[in-house]
C-alpha cells in the first residue's frame, strides 16, 4: 500500500481515537509506539500526525513530542462562533436547492439523529455503553448538518466549517453526562427538528437564524459537559485519596 494511502488511513483511525475519547487532551502520541500499534513505519505516522496538527488535533511541542491539544475555554466558544457562522451561511444557500430528495435525506439523518439521541440518554444502559454511544451520536449529529453542506454546493464553506468544528471533536470527550442533562439534550434536538422544517417551508432567512442559534447553543452544551467530566473526575480523585 503507498505511503501516501497508509498516513491517509493512519490520521482518520487517530482522528476517530480523539473523537471517541481513547486519546485523551494533553496525551503525547509517541511515533514509535503508533508504528508498532499499527504496522507501519514512522513515515505514514509522521504525515498523520502533521495532517492532524493542520486540523487543529494535535501540536508538535519542542523537546515534548505530539500531543493531542487541550483548548482553552475562549478557543472553544471561538471555534464554536466560527462554525456558528459558516453553518448558518451553508444553511442559507441550501434552502433553495433542497429538492424532494434532499428534504428526504435531511429527514433521515434526523430521525436517526432522534434515535441515537434517546439510546445515549437510557440511564439503564451501562456507562461504558452509554459512552459508546456518544459517539455515535456525534457522528449523526454532524451527518445531519452533512447534508446541509452538500446541498448548499459551496465546497469552500463546508470545508472550512468541517475544520472549525474538528477543532473540539477530541475536547475531555463528548460525554453523555446524567439527567441534569436532559433538557440541553431535547433542546437539541428540537432545534434540528426545527432546522428541517424551515428548510422544507423555503424559508432561508428563518433556517439560517436557526442554525446559527443551534450551533451556539451545542457550544453551552458541551462547556456544561466539560463541567461534568471535571466534577466526576474530581470526585474519582478524592476517593481514590481518602
Amino acid at each position: 500500500m503507498p505511503e501516501g494511502t497508509k498516513a491517509d488511513e493512519l490520521a482518520l483511525e487517530l482522528e476517530q481515537a480523539i473523537v471517541r475519547g481513547e486519546l485523551a487532551p494533553g496525551q503525547v502520541l509517541r511515533q514509535d509506539d503508533l508504528s508498532a500499534r499499527y504496522g507501519v513505519s514512522r513515515t505514514p505516522v509522521r504525515e498523520a500526525l502533521r495532517r492532524l496538527a493542520a486540523l487543529g488535533l494535535v501540536s508538535f511541542e519542542p523537546n515534548r513530542g505530539v500531543r493531542v491539544r487541550t483548548l482553552s475555554r475562549d478557543e472553544l466558544r471561538e471555534a464554536f462562533l466560527v462554525r456558528a457562522e459558516l453553518e448558518s451561511l451553508a444553511t442559507e444557500l441550501a434552502v433553495p436547492k433542497m429538492g424532494r430528495d434532499e428534504i428526504a435525506a435531511l429527514t433521515a439523518a434526523e430521525e436517526r439523529y432522534v434515535e441515537i439521541t434517546m439510546r445515549m440518554r437510557d440511564m439503564s444502559r451501562p456507562p461504558e455503553e452509554r459512552a459508546r454511544l456518544t459517539g455515535e451520536w456525534l457522528q449523526r449529529n454532524y451527518a445531519f448538518h452533512d447534508v446541509i453542506y452538500e446541498a448548499a454546493d459551496s465546497p469552500l464553506i463546508g470545508r472550512i466549517a468541517r475544520s472549525a468544528r474538528r477543532t473540539f471533536l477530541g475536547q475531555a470527550v463528548w460525554a453523555p453526562g446524567g439527567p441534569e442533562m436532559d433538557e440541553l439534550y431535547e433542546r437539541n434536538v428540537a432545534q434540528h427538528k426545527a432546522i428541517l422544517d424551515a428548510i422544507a417551508a423555503g424559508s432561508a432567512t428563518g433556517a439560517r437564524a436557526l442554525a446559527r442559534e443551534h450551533v451556539m447553543d451545542s457550544g453551552h452544551l458541551l462547556e456544561v459537559i466539560l463541567d461534568h467530566v471535571a466534577a466526576e473526575t474530581a470526585r474519582a480523585e478524592r476517593r481514590r485519596a481518602s
